[in-house]
């Protein structure tokens, strides 16, 4: 069973009706070095802008 992926962001090229994230592949980052304390210290890597 795959994974329902949200995003919000309507101008990324992988946004969807419904705010479904179409990419294969999600790549998130902590902006700490390789750890996180909250959802504000990431950065989604996946996000292209749409043409």
């Amino acid at each position: 069973m795959g994974q329902r992926i949200l995003c919000e962001v309507h101008n990324c090229k992988y946004w969807g009706e419904g705010n479904n994230c179409h990419a294969d592949v999600i790549y998130v980052v902590s902006q700490k070095g390789n750890h996180a304390s909250h959802s504000d210290e990431t950065d989604c890597k996946t996000f292209v802008p749409e043409a």
